[in-house]
């Protein structure tokens, strides 16, 4: 059994709503105390020195570097006459942006991340072309952490001005058409009445002038000071009309426009108060509006800015039988991008509405949908699947023809490879959906490690696209499962919706379900079982090993949510209330005792769980790695098993991990050996490599 560096336990005892909450790892919050640091030290060398006598993992790393390293080239933005796009380089950590003048231009760099910083710290965020291209904003951050800082680029030039624009945090820029300055959203620094959990609700929404003191900006919409909101802004192409957008969790949202060419004109209500989402594009002074209010799978309304009482609303696409999940107006007309059983269809459609054709994808593929201007014909959509790299097509919107842009090529042949959809029953009887990926020739005989991996929350849709630490797992024999679990967006709002407060349950119930169909159907066994997620899927293996240890071998459980009943108190906790609930409210403090993974452990004692490898990150400023110390210790001093519970915690990495290339392949070959490490078969050579350096077997760039 491991030899884990010692915990102390205290007699902290809450009682919340009458009932006693024990919480003797709450000193393990504390990331400033030496103690605490010294622990976390410990324990990251204690998972460093394991992981680094796994078998097979040298193999690993140099398969993973075969495939994480590539050339490949985006979509490009075009913004009267100049082009701009990124380039990942197959010797290079980071992309590099680039433009050229013209599409047979030569090529220029505009921003070059992998000279920012000695260490690979300094990263490149969001970036945003003005309309004319003169001038592009763009986000830096250190660590990979959310925290950005927005600077403008003179892009003939090649230089940055003045302007240095602090607190942008989860911003965007939204340019004016003559250049003149952007819109954004802005967090002001903590301190004071500011918290780092109240900190969301601080945020303003102002305007920047290009050679203006940004300390100086307007607040054109003031700050909600309610920190389960964000705050959206954007200006229409005409500089006309000004949208902000008021979200509450991933449940609803309020939006109000504004003549910005009229001085002082007052906000206007599109719509508030209604539990509903609301999603706004201006073209030619019309609103285009994307709800799922009165339609849980989503339509489309037209709105005169000048009449915009409900009743004078006009509905031009209705829902169907499909997700609408995306909207985009190119080329004078709608495209309209939905999920049919979690995988796409794009439709185009003129601006009232009418059906012009289905773009012609294969099945089971993932598309963002057509992306362009909204009066030029060029449009540019990307296709992924299980067994195909991404692939990125240019379309006429006029004509319908495609020709292909460019294509991710990696070292594999896709031939072997399986994915279909099956469906199971879960708890309460209601049918999900789940992709199953495997090599041609692979047997339901009990034995394939296969990896169950989940999200199940926020709205988020789990579709079929290509993955290299994937690929590789099917490159060694292994089973993938992704389930469609309730949480997520794939079947409409109400399929999020049953998945979410109070009803979070069902999420658990829908991935253990899945877990069983694995077994019971004979794909794999619980000794050859793995479950992994991270952040709220995090969130769903903590729950899933603490509700039913037994029900699989090992577990990967990264950047996770793993105490709610104090979650809110910290990093971007309170902005997550809409989807989780509050322990300050007494029927949701109910459903979060029963399920939070954290007290679900220390109550329990002693407890014979799976192997179990945490991954947090140093710099992770939305969900704070306390949640991963507090259960990795309440699991390693109640384990009655020998499996190993151990924390990695990744360095200078935010809640998405690293940037660099070479911090992802040494995150996934720990994953990947500690993996199969855990699920290796009886009698099988503990030396046994887990990859071949020369295996050719469908594989693709991580995510």
């Amino acid at each position: 059994m491991t030899s884990y560096p010692p915990t102390r336990a205290d007699a902290v005892v809450d009682t919340i709503h009458g009932v006693p909450v024990r919480d003797p790892y709450r000193w393990l919050e504390d990331e400033q105390s030496a103690e605490v640091q010294t622990w976390m030290r410990a324990q990251d060398e204690l998972t460093r020195a394991e992981l680094a006598r796994l078998p097979g993992l040298e193999h690993l790393r140099a398969r993973l570097r075969e495939l994480f390293y590539y050339d490949a080239i985006s979509a490009p933005a075009h913004r009267q006459g100049r082009f701009f796009y990124t380039r990942k380089h197959a010797d290079r950590e980071k992309a590099i942006v680039y433009w050229k003048q013209g599409e047979d231009g030569a090529e220029q760099v505009l921003f070059d991340p992998n000279t920012w910083s000695v260490d690979g710290t300094k990263g490149l965020g969001g970036w945003w072309p003005s309309r004319d291209g003169r001038f592009v904003a763009y986000a830096v951050k250190e660590n990979n952490s959310d925290e950005t800082v927005t600077m403008v680029r003179d892009v003939a030039a090649g230089t940055d001005l003045p302007d240095v624009v602090a607190g942008t945090k989860y911003s965007g820029a939204s340019w004016m058409p003559d250049s003149s300055g952007f819109y954004y959203t802005q967090v002001p620094p903590v301190g004071g009445d500011v918290t780092i959990a109240e900190r969301p609700g601080f945020a303003a929404v102002k305007f920047h002038a290009l050679g203006d003191d940004p300390s100086g900006d307007t607040v054109v919409y003031p700050p909600t000071r309610n920190p389960k909101t964000f705050l959206g802004v954007s200006i229409s192409r005409d500089g006309h009309w000004l949208v902000v957008t008021i979200q509450h969790g991933w449940n609803y949202s309020d939006v109000f426009i504004r003549d910005a060419r009229t001085p002082d004109s007052p906000w206007q209500t599109l719509v508030e108060g209604v539990h509903a989402n609301f999603g706004v594009d201006v073209w030619q002074d019309r609103l285009y509006v994307r709800t799922d209010d009165g339609a849980p799978r989503y339509r489309v309304f037209r709105v005169d800015p000048g009449a915009l009482d409900r009743a004078d609303w006009a509905e031009i696409v209705p829902e169907s039988d499909a997700t609408l999940t995306g909207v985009t107006i190119v080329g004078h007309h709608l495209a309209c991008t939905y999920l049919r059983n979690a995988a796409t269809e794009i439709d185009l459609r003129t601006l009232d509405g009418l059906f012009v054709r289905r773009v012609g994808l294969p099945p089971l593929g993932t598309s963002a949908g057509i992306y362009g201007n909204p009066d030029e014909d060029t449009g540019y959509f990307a296709y992924t699947s299980f067994t195909e790299p991404q692939v990125i097509y240019r379309t006429s919107i006029a004509t319908g023809a495609v020709t292909e842009w460019a294509r991710i090529s990696l070292p594999v042949d896709t031939s072997t490879v399986r994915a279909e959809q099956v469906w199971y029953p879960s708890k309460d009887g209601t049918r999900i959906s789940m992709f199953l990926l495997y090599k041609a020739g692979t047997e339901r005989d009990g034995t394939n490690p296969t990896i169950l991996y989940g999200y199940g929350g926020f709205n988020v849709n789990m579709t079929p696209s290509f993955a290299g630490s994937r690929a590789v797992w099917l490159e060694r024999g292994g089973v993938y499962a992704i389930p469609n679990l309730r949480g997520g967006g794939e079947y409409g709002e109400q399929w999020h919706r049953d998945g979410m407060l109070l009803k979070k349950q069902h999420v658990f119930d829908d991935f253990m379900a899945a877990a069983d169909y694995l077994v019971v159907e004979g794909w794999t066994s619980r000794e050859h079982l793995a479950i992994s997620g991270g952040s709220n899927g995090g969130l769903l293996v903590g729950a899933a090993l603490t509700q039913r240890p037994d029900i699989c071998k090992a577990v990967v459980c990264a950047v996770p949510l793993l105490d709610m009943l104090r979650y809110h108190l910290s990093g971007s906790g309170k902005t997550w209330i809409p989807e989780y609930g509050s322990a300050d409210d007494p029927e949701q403090f109910a459903a979060l005792h029963a399920y939070s993974p954290c007290r679900v452990a220390v109550d329990a004692g002693p407890c014979a769980y799976p192997a179990v490898l945490f991954d947090s990150a140093d710099h992770d400023d939305r969900v704070d790695p306390l949640h991963a110390r507090k259960l990795a210790a309440a699991l390693q001093v109640n384990q009655s098993a020998s499996a190993p519970i151990l924390l990695r915690i990744e360095r200078n990495a935010g809640h998405g991990g690293a940037d660099m290339v070479k911090q992802m392949v040494e995150k996934v070959a720990d994953q990947l050996a500690f993996l199969a490490h855990e699920l290796r078969s009886h009698g099988e050579q503990a030396d046994a490599p887990v990859a071949s350096t020369s295996a050719g077997e469908p594989l693709a760039p991580s995510s």
